[in-house]
């Protein structure tokens, strides 16, 4: 088995990345614990060419972003120019419009959208990834099928890729294994999320392994299906509302059960 290259999704740190000074920084500390790589979401105002130069610094690589629907339909050609100078050639979307959801006319509109968005940033040698959260296992209209049914159905292979989110996923009450390999072959990049629920049955993010998600099942099968990287996040909820503190427990987590699988 081949095991992913594990990094952290700077989204957590969203609060930390607004100027290039604070980037820096947390790159940095980011390196002191031993990332080298890294997704970028979430980021401030901070041109392309300082982007690189502070993670050339740093050591760090980009595996993946998260940009908006609005540039990757509007603006893609300048976006692909910006991802060509920090090094980066996969773009992702975050996550579907709400006037994309709930019914399969909605759905289907949406796949023609990310049809052609996958299909001009290939054109270029870059790849689109569509990363889930738990509404599209929500059954549409007609009751049969999900929106993830139809995305993983009616999306182009060859220019529509997944980043499954393991917890989102598990969530939204599906089984993220089973969803991975009905994936397969179309990830680049996974996130590792794990959460819990507190006594009064509300939902609350964890640092990774201090929660329900069964992450030891998802990284055996993210090895064996050969997924590149695996990219930790964490919304909201950080131990003393510390994003810091949680990428340290969650990064010692992935260390720990990489070893375990005779990393």
């Amino acid at each position: 088995m081949k095991q992913p290259v594990m990094g952290i999704q700077l989204y957590t740190l969203r609060d930390h990345i607004q100027t290039a000074e604070d980037f820096d920084t947390t790159l940095s500390r980011l390196a002191a614990m031993g990332v080298r790589d890294v997704q970028i979401s979430g980021i401030g105002d901070i041109p392309a060419e300082e982007q690189r130069d502070i993670l050339q610094k740093n050591q760090m690589k980009v595996c993946v972003t998260h940009k908006s629907l609005d540039r990757l339909k509007n603006d893609a050609d300048a976006l692909m120019d910006e991802h060509e100078v920090i090094g980066c050639d996969a773009i992702g979307l975050g996550s579907a419009p709400g006037d994309a959801r709930g019914n399969r006319g909605n759905v289907r509109g949406f796949i023609g959208e990310m049809n052609a968005i996958g299909a001009k940033l290939k054109e270029r040698g870059f790849s689109f990834h569509y990363h889930n959260h738990a509404f599209e296992f929500v059954r549409l209209d007609d009751m049969k099928y999900s929106m993830m049914d139809l995305l993983l159905k009616e999306t182009d292979p060859d220019c529509v890729n997944f980043i499954p989110d393991v917890a989102w996923i598990h969530f939204g009450g599906e089984d993220p294994v089973e969803i991975m390999r009905r994936m397969a072959g179309r990830v680049k990049v996974i996130h590792f999320k794990d959460y819990a629920f507190d006594e009064e049955g509300v939902r609350h993010f964890v640092p990774l392994g201090q929660g329900i998600v069964d992450l030891e099942a998802c990284y055996r099968a993210a090895c064996e299906l050969e997924i590149p990287y695996i990219m930790y996040e964490h919304d909201s909820d950080w131990p003393d509302n510390d994003p810091f503190k949680a990428c340290e427990e969650s990064w010692q987590y992935m260390m720990k059960l990489q070893n375990s699988f005779g990393a």
